[in-house]
């Protein structure tokens, strides 16, 4: 029974998605990279969230709070602000100049190699980190939460190769044959299965708390674990207090507002009114995400107590120990979708990024749409298949890889959030100044992080990384404006207006925007 749901879900997403999308024209690049530029609100929110959800998160911020309690909230609701500045300060800009990478910005604002230089930054971290850790931690996470090895009578090996592939080929029909739209309507039908799939864990966990009562369980947990209901973290949590108003702000808004495989749903909106609603739309549910992606491993806290060595077990072992029976295969599909989102989002952002940006640009110059479009799938294919052989090693990598792949992520985020921010907010700062502020970005963190922090001064008395982070961008700003004053462009950068879609904003976005912001700022008053 548990597989015929799990299957029956599945197919249902696979149908719709196909229905849905079948009209659209995929051989042009607007039809295959940007779903035709024909994305509403409520499919741009849905396709934001659920490629934003995955396993990781959903098991790796759990986790964290069974650990450290609710202060890793910040990872959540923060976004919502990072959504909301997205939305009024940066889309109306892209979708203006008619982009579909982000690189392609950066072509208009200074030159062809620092388009090919970030595209290279955004293909390797998709490439060396995302698609292959992706696809690991959504295996093994199906694999342990619902006994795979014992169900199919295989080995734990065997199960991990066959779910990684089990993924990965499901995942690349989507992103490599059906193009942004088939992704984007996937994702929507998958996000609803996941609030209401991700909403039961912390109902079911309560009730159990509160011995069938729902609010009785959540006034147990504030009374047995207060400690787990402070926001504030100290100097030796994951997230300092501090490092919210540093770091944590810059790393929200380079992956809502410049990630590609984050913000390629936005620009693929029918026009500016939908793109800011999706985006206003999302950051209102992410405000909740913590009742998915925290309670759940507060509660587990409270269940298991300290016998739990490895923190990542708390959600697993809350699903099998709280859900009933008859819901384990739609749980299963739920959770196999939100993996498939952030793995088909990546890899068909990798599409669009090799297609546009590469292979247009330096392979052939003279290709039709039909051409780049094509290329760009042969592209997806091969990076899916390496991504699948690469994913089951990472088992046999040494403790720490995982946490260490995660880190690198911070060597190309904020040298392009640098470029971008100064590329829109001046006129005059030159090319040469974009290409020096990334190999600045990219060689300081490094060394920074991989050479000062472990071997010079230990990691006890290193500064948080996020702080780090923060120092850097503000020093790289700090160098393209003084290049910028003493070598400036010989014209003014004026971003052309190409008419690919209508940008009169949507009436209610700052109103909205402003809400959702005050949420955010309430719930810390509140939780501290």
């Amino acid at each position: 029974m548990q597989i015929l749901t799990f299957l029956g879900f599945t197919l249902l997403v696979g149908v719709i998605s196909y229905l849905k999308s079948k009209r659209t024209n995929e051989n042009t690049s607007e039809g295959y990279f940007l779903g035709g530029r024909s994305l509403t609100g409520i499919v741009i929110a849905g396709s934001l969230l659920l490629t934003n959800l995955s396993t990781e998160q959903i098991v790796g911020l759990n986790g964290a709070a069974f650990k450290e309690g609710i202060l890793v909230m910040a990872w959540e609701t923060l976004a919502a602000i990072a959504m909301v500045v997205t939305a009024v300060v940066l889309l109306p800009r892209y979708l203006k100049g008619g982009i579909t990478t982000v690189p392609q910005f950066l072509e208009t604002r200074y030159d062809k190699m620092t388009k090919t230089i970030t595209s290279g930054l955004f293909l390797s971290g998709y490439v060396v980190v995302l698609l292959p850790i992706v696809l690991y931690s959504g295996a093994l996470a199906l694999n342990s939460m619902f006994d795979v090895p014992d169900l199919l009578g295989v080995s734990k090996t065997t199960a991990l190769w066959i779910t990684v592939w089990s993924i990965g080929i499901i995942g690349s029909v989507y992103a490599i044959f059906g193009g942004l739209k088939a992704v984007a309507i996937s994702d929507t039908v998958n996000a609803v299965g996941l609030l209401i799939g991700g909403m039961l864990i912390p109902v079911f966990g309560l009730m159990l708390v509160g011995e069938g009562d729902l609010f009785e369980g959540m006034s147990t947990l504030m009374e047995k674990a207060p400690e787990k209901f402070n926001v504030i973290g100290n100097k030796d949590s994951s997230i300092p207090f501090g490092t919210i108003f540093t770091g944590m702000m810059l790393v929200q808004l380079f992956y809502w507002g410049t990630n590609q495989a984050i913000i390629q749903r936005a620009l693929g909106a029918k026009n500016l009114k939908e793109g800011q609603k999706g985006l206003i739309y999302a950051a209102f549910i992410k405000i909740l995400g913590p009742l998915i992606v925290v309670l759940p491993g507060v509660i587990a806290f409270y269940l298991f107590g300290e016998s739990m060595e490895n923190p990542d077990e708390a959600y697993p072992e809350l699903v099998k120990k709280v859900l009933p029976a008859s819901l384990v295969g739609f749980f299963a599909a739920v959770l196999f979708g939100a993996i498939l989102s952030s793995f088909n989002s990546a890899l068909n952002s990798s599409v669009t990024l090799f297609g546009l940006d590469i292979y247009k640009s330096y392979i052939n110059k003279e290709a039709s749409e039909k051409q780049v479009v094509w290329a760009g799938k042969k592209f997806g294919i091969v990076l899916a298949v390496l991504s699948m052989f690469i994913a089951p090693l990472i088992a046999n990598a040494p403790d720490g890889l995982y946490g260490y792949l995660q880190e690198v992520n911070g060597c190309y985020s904020i040298p392009i959030l640098t470029i971008i921010v100064v590329g829109y907010f001046t006129r005059y700062v030159p090319a040469i100044a974009a290409k020096i502020a990334i190999a600045s970005g990219v060689v300081l963190y490094s060394i920074s992080q991989f050479i000062l922090k472990p071997f010079v001064v230990g990691e006890d008395n290193y500064p948080h990384f996020l702080h780090v982070m923060a120092l850097l961008f503000v020093f790289n700003v700090l160098v393209m404006l003084l290049i910028g004053k003493l070598n400036p462009r010989t014209k003014a950068f004026e971003l052309p207006y190409t008419q690919a879609v209508d940008i009169v904003p949507w009436k209610h976005v700052k109103l909205a925007g402003g809400i959702a912001c005050i949420i955010v700022i309430y719930s810390y008053f509140y939780f501290s």
